[in-house]
């Protein structure tokens, strides 16, 4: 017997978990004043979360997925993207979003169920949020097909959870795109839980970046709590990618900090010491450790960073709390470009009913 094939799964970190370099840093990671905008964009992420969380718990919004633990792969993501590249997001993307241009009220709109907050004409070529798992993963191998189909140096950069990585939709989209050698990119974001489901139980594989190989792409696994990894990884892959060489899967390890979501209680499947040890490794202290090493950050600008994000938390707050509601009709608006007669004669039906209470209201 003779050996047909042979692979390897290499692994992408330059910060250990201390914020101590690892490894010889990329180019762009030469000064580290160069990264204060990245770190800032992480640090405004978490505010934001915080409060979308307590928001929740008093009813200002509805279920939240929180963001809390990923914040290097959205600032790494953010800053690597294009403005005309496509964004396929899952729902927990919003820092992500932030970065490309879009308010975040817009995701406090979305999450207190205002299919408004699912529009974004600061970023207009990116897709809503998608709560469904893995169905934006073939969406995500039908943009880039277009891009290639046009000849156009862009990029379809999809995301998706370890559980979307056992659906068939996942295994479609990365098929088709190493097929047809598509400008697209695969970022996994393994939390180590679908919902409660751990790692371990999902799949047999040693490494999730590992399922690439089946479709012929090119795969890596990256420290996900480490931004200058995540930056250095997405940005090569993004560089194959603009340039016709065809897509990439990173697998980026990083860990679940909050609930999956605000109507989940993980408490109920994993233990409060392996949380508490899995926060000594969370991507803001890191890169904040290793800023302070370099002498381009103090605790003082410490403190002002989280006055000023703070107040701009609460800005966006105000934004959407100032949004005035959406009127009934919202409700058909999003099911088809043209509305079928059937639906029509519903909306006349609202409409005049609206316009009895308006009247009652009135007398």
């Amino acid at each position: 017997m003779t050996v047909a094939a042979t692979f390897e799964i290499r692994f992408t970190r330059y910060l250990d978990p201390t914020g101590r370099e690892a490894a010889p840093l990329p180019s762009f990671a030469a000064d580290a004043r160069a990264l204060l905008p990245d770190y800032r964009a992480m640090v405004f992420m978490r505010a934001l979360d915080a409060k979308a969380i307590a928001m929740q718990r008093t009813g200002q919004i509805g279920t939240y997925a929180s963001t809390l633990g990923k914040e290097a792969i959205d600032a790494g993501i953010g800053a690597v993207l294009a403005p005309n590249d496509v964004l396929l997001p899952s729902y927990r993307e919003s820092g992500i979003l932030m970065l490309r241009g879009v308010s975040p009220h817009r995701t406090l709109l979305y999450w207190g169920g205002d299919e408004r907050g699912n529009v974004f004409p600061e970023s207009p070529h990116d897709f809503p949020f998608n709560v469904p798992i893995a169905s934006q993963m073939p969406h995500a191998a039908g943009v880039a097909y277009a891009m290639k189909l046009r000849r156009e140096p862009r990029v379809a950069l999809a995301m998706c959870g370890d559980g979307a990585t056992s659906k068939g939709d996942f295994y479609e989209a990365i098929n088709a795109a190493g097929a047809w050698k598509l400008p697209m990119v695969v970022v996994v974001v393994n939390n180590q839980y679908a919902i409660s489901v751990p790692r371990r139980m999902q799949s047999a594989a040693q490494t999730l970046a590992q399922k690439a190989i089946a479709a012929g792409i090119a795969c890596e696994q990256v420290d996900g709590n480490d931004l200058i990894a995540v930056r250095d990884a997405v940005g090569r892959a993004v560089e194959l990618a603009r340039t016709g060489r065809g897509p990439t899967l990173l697998e980026a390890l990083t860990y679940r900090l909050s609930d999956h979501t605000t109507a989940d209680d993980a408490t109920r499947y994993r233990s409060a010491d392996e949380l508490k040890e899995q926060w000594k490794e969370e991507p803001i202290l890191r890169l904040r450790s290793w800023l302070h090493a370099k002498g381009a950050w103090s605790p003082t600008d410490e403190q002002a960073l989280a006055k000023d994000a703070q107040m701009h938390v609460q800005k966006m707050v105000q934004a959407y709390l100032d949004t005035p509601p959406p009127g009934s009709e919202q409700m058909f608006e999003h099911l088809y470009a043209r509305l079928p007669r059937q639906y029509q004669s519903q909306v006349a039906e609202l409409t005049q009913q609206e316009e009895r209470d308006v009247e009652h209201h009135a007398g």
